[in-house]
């Protein structure tokens, strides 16, 4: 059984078109990077190795071209929704196939007077899925540049193979995102900035890979286990707002950067994110960048376990959006996540920059029901080169 990959590449998509084609509030450097990075969860689940090339250059003095291409890889085994059998606190897994992303960004800026406008596309292709992206955004500058006011547009169109149909074996989502925001600068030190989003999704929300499992009556007293496709809302809307704030500490020859960020959603989930960093400059060609994130989650409405702790029997086939409404994917029960790292960045010349990364991600289960054994710890490292002129 192929399982859909895990939400690095679908979560990451839409934010990159609201993050990394923001446009520029001062003119940016031309450089030519290569990152590099290996996400490798523990007991042999899900591993990810990405490669990406980034390349920002000026087209004039106030056009402004960035290019992103990316190629992931991903293997490993995931959990398939399914319960741990009686006796056991293991659930069951599913191994992968190899899979393979590759996706493109490419967004083109303007800077007029006071007034930056950007617009991008996105592109992203799997075997399964298929994701084409848009955004447009702004930025416009007053208070003597002191005061930064951000908005901007984002929507994705994309295509998911299903497995219930051979007529329609294509299913289709749709997101839509928008984001206000401000940046002020206090003093010559310290920058707040205060952003919220608003999106919605509609269409095919349920992962096409995952199942519930249920002991069915067939006979009396005889029972069988059914473990069809879970059901998700057909719809869903989220807002999210993110404070964070910049400060310089020259005397200590470095900056903290940290962030509280709200999220919720129709789906009945609430998360508290918490990220923190400091940037410290290690004489004339070094920083070092420990950090630290805190998630937390409540869980979606609709998430079971066990689905025989309820009355409620699954239906095999597509999803019903009248309901009711079912999920065993661990992803969206109550849970929290520690990821804490160090990051060290070489200013070898004034051209060429060289980083390397590592760090630890935990996640632990909340609910009490679901076993641990659904939930995992994971290893990042990264590595990237960067060529500016």
């Amino acid at each position: 059984m192929k399982v859909v990959p895990s939400p690095h590449f679908r979560a990451a998509f839409l934010a990159g078109l609201l993050a990394w084609l923001v446009p520029r509030a001062a003119r940016a450097e031309n450089s030519l990077a290569y990152k590099y990075e290996d996400y490798r969860e523990s007991g042999d689940r899900i591993a990810v190795q990405t490669q990406g090339a980034y390349l920002e250059q000026d087209l004039g003095t106030d056009t402004h071209l960035k290019l992103e291409g990316v190629l992931d890889t991903i293997t490993g085994a995931t959990p398939t929704g399914e319960p741990a059998p009686a006796g056991s606190n293991q659930v069951v897994l599913s191994e992968l196939h190899p899979e393979h992303r590759r996706a493109w960004n490419a967004d083109l800026s303007r800077q007029f007077p006071r007034i930056n406008l950007s617009a991008g596309l996105a592109n992203s292709r799997e075997s399964d899925y298929v994701s084409n992206g848009w955004s447009v955004n702004t930025l416009i500058d007053f208070n003597q540049k002191n005061t930064t006011l951000l908005g901007g547009f984002a929507g994705t169109d994309d295509k998911l193979k299903v497995l219930y149909s051979s007529i329609a074996p294509r299913a289709h989502k749709h997101t839509n995102d928008a984001i206000l925001g401000v940046t002020q600068l206090l003093d010559p030190r310290t920058s707040v900035s205060l952003d919220v989003t608003w999106g919605r999704a509609g269409g095919y929300l349920s992962d096409p890979y995952k199942l519930v499992s249920k002991n069915v009556e067939i006979f009396p007293g005889v029972f069988l286990p059914r473990t069809p496709n879970e059901n998700r809302p057909s719809y869903r809307e989220k807002w999210i707002a993110l404070l964070a704030l910049n400060r310089a500490f020259p005397e200590w020859r470095g900056t903290v950067d940290a962030s509280y960020r709200y999220y919720r959603d129709t789906f009945g989930t609430d998360a508290h994110t918490l990220d923190v960093a400091w940037f410290q400059r290690c004489g004339a060609k070094f920083i070092v960048r420990p950090s630290l994130r805190f998630y937390e989650q409540s869980a979606a409405s609709f998430y079971i376990y066990d689905l025989n702790s309820t009355s409620i029997t699954p239906v095999a086939g597509p999803p019903r959006p009248q309901g009711p409404f079912y999920s065993s994917d661990f992803r969206l029960s109550a849970m929290r996540t520690f990821t804490y790292g160090l990051k060290v960045i070489w200013n070898a010349t004034d051209s060429l920059q060289l980083d390397a990364a590592l760090e630890q991600y935990d996640m632990r289960g909340k609910d009490g029901i679901t076993p641990q054994s659904a939930y995992t710890d994971a290893r990042i490292v990264t590595a990237g080169v960067k060529f500016a002129w």
